[in-house]
């Protein structure tokens, strides 16, 4: 019975990667994927593709270029070659960053945080809500979502906000944190966590902030607000306080999410991307510029960590497959790969880009040939 569940897993696994990289279809002909290992988590055993070598799985990894996951009801990290540093099965709620990692039950009397490579960094007694990872820092939102807290390396809390009214989006950088909430506010804290700014930006018959994020260096904000109308805002640091910030640049959208939103800075905030309606929308910070690359289903993920003006997104299709997507910036269409698999994964480290489906993990060079 074992040695019959093996060659199930293994020819599984043999099927998705040969599925996947012959579904590929690259426009134009020089970007390709070029298949270079996958993984069964189960077995946590990398197998290499192509002309991959045994060689590199001897090589020792680096903890600060681990990748986390969560996959197939498990979690963990593995390195650019597929080698686990942590890969276990979830028992209770996981938060998990590139550094560290927390699981923790619904009402935790105690959380432990751990490092990417499981060494135990801290314990947080009596926590009052749940953890959350930003920016290298460790975070506590209150059980009722109202509240942020900032923890130290020895487990106690440094400070508290309280805000008026349900936490949609967090985000954090250069010291700072951005919340928006539920009554259209989105507010900045700096780093003793007193609030430095707030704005609400109005002009929708409902108020709410369904996505924001903050530039690495902290100079930049973008917002997607309201609903009826929804807008997509910039705003950017003005004047000599350094913290204040004004709008440069918004846009009335046709969507009408009525859930949080993605929106992240991407290729060292010189782009920004974000969910619009049936596609991915796209802003050029120098330039000004907006535009949308229409897809064929609704978002699932995004990642644009890798620079080269690429950006990967998996879509779920109306057939309830998956598709992944390549673009290239500003909204050309590189690769779709249609696939089928209800829990996936998506993440880049340079040039490698890692798909996940189901137990399975797969690892492609991205290359231009």
């Amino acid at each position: 019975m074992k040695t019959n569940r093996n060659i199930h897993i293994v020819l599984g696994i043999v099927f998705f990667s040969v599925y996947f990289v012959c579904a590929a279809r690259p426009i134009p002909q020089e970007t390709i994927l070029i298949p270079r290992w996958l993984v069964s988590l189960e077995s946590g055993n990398p197998i290499p593709l192509g002309d991959s070598s045994l060689r590199a799985l001897h090589r020792q990894w680096d903890d600060r270029s681990l990748i986390p996951f969560e996959l197939g009801g498990r979690f963990g990290y593995f390195d650019r070659e597929g080698r686990f540093s942590i890969n276990r099965a979830k028992r209770f709620n996981v938060s998990l960053s590139a550094d560290r990692w927390a699981e923790y039950n619904e009402e935790p009397d105690s959380i432990e945080i751990f490092s990417n490579n499981g060494e135990m960094l801290t314990i947080i007694n009596d926590p009052r809500g749940y953890p959350f990872f930003l920016d290298g820092r460790t975070f506590l939102i209150g059980s009722d979502q109202t509240a942020i807290s900032q923890v130290d390396d020895a487990g106690a809390v440094n400070w508290v906000y309280e805000f008026a009214s349900l936490l949609i989006d967090v985000d954090a950088a250069a010291g700072l944190v951005l919340a928006g909430s539920f009554d259209g506010v989105a507010g900045v804290l700096d780093s003793s966590g007193r609030q430095v700014f707030s704005f609400d930006p109005g002009g929708s018959r409902y108020a709410i902030i369904l996505g924001c994020a903050i530039s690495g260096d902290g100079s930049k904000i973008a917002l997607i607000s309201g609903i009826n109308a929804q807008r997509f805002l910039l705003l950017e640091r003005f004047g000599s306080t350094g913290s204040d910030y004004k709008v440069v640049y918004h846009e009335f959208l046709t969507s009408d999410f009525r859930r949080p939103v993605n929106v992240s800075f991407i290729d060292n905030d010189r782009w920004i991307v974000f969910e619009r309606e049936n596609g991915v929308g796209f802003f050029n910070v120098g330039s000004r510029r907006s535009g949308k690359v229409n897809l064929k289903g609704n978002v699932i993920t995004v990642d644009g960590s890798g620079g080269q003006n690429l950006v990967f997104a998996i879509v779920s299709l109306p057939s309830g497959g998956k598709e992944l997507v390549g673009i290239k910036l500003p909204d050309k269409v590189i690769i779709e790969a249609p696939f089928k698999n209800d829990d996936v994964f998506l993440g880049r480290l340079d040039s490698r880009l890692f798909i996940g489906g189901g137990q399975t993990l797969i690892s492609f060079d991205v290359e231009k040939r």
